[in-house]
């Protein structure tokens, strides 16, 4: 099958859904109003909340909500073919995700910029307030052991690609000196030195392999297990301005260019879509995903359809910037729209692969080994050949979207004999961002556990300046994410992310319920919230069961690790599905509208 109807198919049902669900949703359900006085205006302080022109805070919202989950869910689900998670990601993107970021971010306007925490503890009560903070940072701990694998298996053994992400580290601080410190204010000169930099870090790494320092940038996997949680404890603990600041600035023009890059590509080349559109592995059993289609699949696209990550953001920064209340349907949903279509455009890049090379990638040896007289390789030798690096065995995803990419790419008149330098490109790309949602997570699960042990411990462990407590903090929660990462892989980490991830979507959206039936005579509208929320509750609570399931038959102390945290996230999803039930029923039983308690 041609990729380009994949593309078309999608580029329309995200525009039809934008055009009339999102219309309907903005004007009948929700009912924005631009005369209501948003917190930006209200709250105007010149520093977090700040009036912003809609499509720079657009641009920001896509920007902090596409990292690259959108990439890597999608590849992962691929083993149940092409056809599940394209239907997925069409269906959640319209009906689950987009209505999600899009409930999400118009109350925490409602709200005065407040987090989905503090929202859950004012419409649910205190409990679900408490596990929905639970559920954050558990959210944060997993993905960032489910991103730093990713990158794990993307770079050892790889010297290359080692030395082009560790000279973005310098550049990012270079840049931030630059802009911050040297030269304030000088963004178009600093994105240009950056950009230049980074692409010179690229096309001088092909000079590693083979030279005196090859070693010093060729790390095993155990190796990048230990440095990776190293360089999130020293990030954490950094001025923002130095290395997070210009990294997730300079990160957001390569995945724009990146990915309008793949977009023209797929336009040009056209693809076959070698995947099938199922396999086998839908009844479970696969050699990635160990569950079957349902409920991983739902799981595994954990930003392609709907993320819970989402709501991190949508009640952060932005709503903060919001200028006018009926902005929020074009910033959250056309976002997610967008984000959508990112992940059609990664499933046909690695669904242009045949099926044996796909598994060859991203199934472990053993795993592999046992399905190879189904699913035997096609071009996998000559395209390790091609990129100068043996990719089979790296499971991830990562390495087969920069194997599919650089296919398309080299694929294009002329180019071919440049796929090395496409596929390293499309490593660091991937790479890049993963370090700034390492860079960022850490920092903020450092927040929350500062704001525990303040209460708990000392009241000035809650400082954000206290170094004592920056330091410890941040050595605490590198430790958890980095413990998994060094004993786990991506069979184990992604399917928890997914259920803690899908955990706090399914909080969101039983927020929802609860909000359309506080402001909208129609309950009925309510069900819009009210399918997608039963629907990932189900969904959720059957994936922890499966994990729980799966852990406990490893036998091993990391697997009853992985199953008690897979208890817990259940216990937390039954309270927020018990306090929402509970305050929906008071609702629905109330002939006069309660309004938002927006105090």
């Amino acid at each position: 099958m041609n990729s380009i109807y994949l593309v078309i198919t999608a580029g329309c049902v995200f525009a039809l859904g934008y055009r009339y669900y999102a219309a309907f949703i903005a004007t009948k359900v929700l009912m924005l109003d631009d005369s209501n006085i948003t917190p930006s205006h209200r709250l105007n302080d010149g520093c977090e909340y700040v009036p912003t022109k809609k499509w720079i805070l657009f641009g920001h919202h896509f920007a902090a909500i596409a990292g690259s989950g959108p990439l890597v869910g999608p590849i992962l689900a691929a083993q149940y073919g092409w056809g599940p998670g394209f239907v997925w990601i069409l269906l959640g993107s319209v009906f689950a995700g987009g209505l999600h970021d899009f409930i999400v971010l118009f109350a925490s306007t409602r709200h005065n910029g407040k987090s989905l925490a503090v929202i859950a503890r004012k419409e649910l009560g205190p409990l679900a307030g408490f596990a929905t903070s639970m559920a954050t940072f558990f959210i944060i701990i997993l993905a960032l052991a489910g991103f730093a694998v990713v990158v794990v298996n993307a770079l050892f053994n790889n010297p290359w690609g080692s030395y082009t992400l560790f000279m973005t580290v310098p550049i990012a601080m270079l840049i931030g000196m630059y802009m911050f410190r040297w030269s304030p204010g000088s963004i178009i000169s600093g994105s240009i030195i950056g950009f230049f930099l980074v692409l010179g870090a690229v096309f001088t790494g092909h000079l590693i392999p083979g030279s005196a320092i090859a070693g010093i940038f060729t790390w095993s996997d155990k190796e990048l297990s230990i440095i990776l949680p190293l360089y999130g404890f020293i990030a954490a603990t950094l001025p923002v301005w130095l290395l997070l600041a210009p990294r997730d600035y300079l990160s957001s023009y390569m995945k724009i260019g990146t990915i309008l890059a793949l977009a023209i590509g797929i336009l040009f080349v056209q693809p076959q879509m070698n995947m099938p559109f199922a396999t086998q592995f839908i009844h479970g059993g696969g050699p990635i995903v160990p569950g079957p289609v349902w409920p991983y699949v739902f799981i595994t696209i954990a930003c392609g359809a709907i993320s819970g990550f989402h709501s991190l953001v949508g009640s952060g920064t932005t709503p903060k910037m919001v200028d006018k209340e009926k902005q929020i349907k074009t910033i959250a949903y056309g976002s997610m729209m967008i984000e959508g279509f990112v992940s059609v455009m990664a499933l046909v890049a690695v669904g242009a692969l045949s099926a044996g090379d796909y598994f060859a990638i991203n199934a472990p040896a053993a795993a592999y080994a046992k399905i190879s007289a189904i699913f035997p390789t096609h071009d996998i030798q000559k395209l390790s050949a091609m990129v100068g690096i043996d990719v089979t065995n790296r499971p991830g995803g990562a390495v087969s979207l920069a194997v599919g990419m650089a296919e398309i790419f080299s694929n294009i008149g002329g180019l071919k004999k440049f796929m090395n330098y496409w596929y390293q490109f499309a490593i660091m790309f991937e790479a890049l961002f993963i370090l700034s949602a390492i860079d960022a997570g850490t920092r903020v699960a450092r927040y929350l556990l500062q704001d525990v042990a303040g209460v708990y411990i000392h009241p000035k462990a809650k400082e954000q300046n206290w170094l004592p407590g920056v330091i410890i903090s941040s050595a605490i929660v590198s430790f958890l994410w980095g413990y998994l990462v060094y004993n786990g892989n991506i069979a184990t980490i992604w399917p928890m992310f997914g259920v803690a991830n899908q955990l706090l979507g399914t909080i969101a959206l039983a927020i929802g319920i609860v909000i359309i039936l506080k402001i909208n005579k129609n309950r009925s509208y309510a069900l819009v919230a009210a399918v997608p929320f039963a629907f990932m509750a189900v969904t959720v609570i059957a994936a922890g069961v499966s994990n729980i399931s799966m852990f406990w038959a490893q036998k091993t102390a990391l697997g009853d690790i992985n199953a008690i945290m897979s208890a817990v996230l259940i216990v937390l999803a039954l309270l927020i599905i018990f306090e929402a039930l509970r305050v929906i029923r008071r609702l629905l039983r109330q002939e006069t509208l309660e309004g938002l308690n927006n105090k």
